[in-house]
Formats: C-alpha cells, structure tokens, sequence
C-alpha cells in the first residue's frame, strides 16, 4: 500500500480499496508459470555452430587425406595412364619398367623426349615391384609365410601406340607381403576377377 493511503486509513478517512480484477481479465500468459524451453533463436544458433564444427572436420581430414604420401600402387596408375596417353599420342611403343635401386617406374621410347621417371616417394628399403606373365608359370616360393612368384618378365611391358598393352601382372611386395594385380591388355586396368560359382 502507498504511504499516503495507509495514513489517511489511520486517520479514519474512507478509502477505497483498489479494484480487483477478476481472473478473466488477466492474461492465460500471465497466470501460468512460464517453462523452462529453447527459443527458436537458440536452437538455430546451436544448428549453425554444429553445421560450422562439422565443415571444418570434414575440411580438415580431407587435407589429412590429401597429404598422405602416394603408394606405390597409386604410383603405379599413375604411370600407366601417362604411358597409354604417351603411346597414344606418340603413335610409338612405350616401354615400362621399375628400377630397383632408384625405387622408381621408368618409361622408355624411340623418341628420348618421352623418357620419364616416376619416383615412389619415401619408397622403403623391402619394396619390390616385378612385372609377370599374364598365365601363372608355377615359379612361386613361400617367403615369410607368403607366395611370392619367381619368373618376372624380363625388359619390363609394353604400351602400343593403339591404347593396349602387353598382358601382365604386376607384383608388389612390401613390409613382409604381396600383392598382385593381374592387366587387361585391351584397356590396361585391372582385371576384374570372375565371382565364385555357387
């Protein structure tokens, strides 16, 4: 109560009392206690900071990704694409071959200009890479628990200048173990193994 009125009510003076209101003039809003809830504003703040962390995770593994040293199977690939576009271009045979000390894949032609090198970077020491025969000779030895093949081509393959490819296989032996990937001469890509008959 004001000052004034609680003395004019000692005093003896009449005063009104102040109107009360009845419930159905206050609002709904006013009557009930209000909930504890996200605003729309913040659940569109909250998105926007997840949407931004989550870009800049996939931004970030992605240069992980990016900068990772190149194999020497992605080596490899990279050395028979440019040797079928060299043939390809040059209408002249491009001879392929991996050089073992310089832990290298070396292309050769007629023409010098078309000699290229491609290193594998940060090669390590045990890494072998030999070109076989397209048919399994039987020439293979257990080494370290793993079926290495013995009878390389000698002298590499070869690209024509028509976008084939002499029929090979290629070894790959690293760390204790090897891979082998079988060419297809017509498309130099890796030949897709037949599914297993049931």
């Amino acid at each position: 109560m004001l000052p004034r009125l609680a003395s004019a009510r000692r005093v003896g003076w009449l005063v009104p009392d102040p109107p009360v209101l009845p419930s159905a003039a206050i609002p709904a809003s006013r009557l009930r206690r209000p909930r504890a809830a996200f605003t729309l504003l913040e659940i569109l703040l909250t998105l926007a900071l997840i949407a931004l962390l989550a870009a800049a995770l996939i931004g970030g593994s992605s240069a992980l990704i990016a900068e990772r040293a190149p194999s020497a199977n992605d080596v490899f690939w990279t050395v028979v694409r440019a040797a079928r576009k060299a043939a390809l271009n040059s209408r002249q045979e491009i001879g392929l071959r991996f050089d073992e000390k310089a832990k290298a894949f070396v292309l050769s032609a007629a023409d010098p200009a078309l000699a290229r090198t491609f290193p594998i970077p940060g090669a390590p020491a045990d890494l072998a890479v030999d070109f076989l025969s397209a048919q399994r000779t039987g020439g293979a030895i257990l080494l370290g628990g793993t079926v290495v093949e013995t009878e390389p081509l000698t002298g590499g393959v070869t690209f024509f200048p028509d976008g084939t490819c002499s029929a090979f296989r290629l070894q790959i032996r690293l760390n204790g173990g090897a891979s082998i990937i079988a060419i297809d001469p017509w498309t130099c890509a890796p030949v897709i193994p037949p599914a297993p008959s049931l």
